[in-house]
């Protein structure tokens, strides 16, 4: 089920930095999106994540981002999440 390894990281006022566990932990195992394809997300640890080959990255990622930044953990800031393959 989950096919893809990623490296997650988050961008703050052009500091970017690995994505800390509580944050994709929080995420991903409350579906905030209503798309069921987060379902298919597993965190591994700060900055890492396995998900299916249902879970689009750029979906994903625009998804958190949003999260982040509507949550406040940009302080103010918006929240960019980049993903690579691990």
């Amino acid at each position: 089920m989950y096919a893809r390894k990623w490296i997650v990281e988050i961008e703050i006022g052009g500091e970017r930095r690995p994505c800390p566990l509580d944050w994709l932990d929080s995420f991903c195992m409350r579906n905030f999106t209503n798309a069921p394809e987060f379902d298919d997300t597993l965190p591994l640890g700060e900055g890492r994540l396995e998900t299916s080959l249902r879970v689009d990255p750029a979906r994903f990622a625009a998804a958190f981002g949003e999260w982040l930044t509507k949550r406040g953990k940009g302080n103010g800031q918006p929240v960019r999440v980049l993903l690579r393959a691990e």
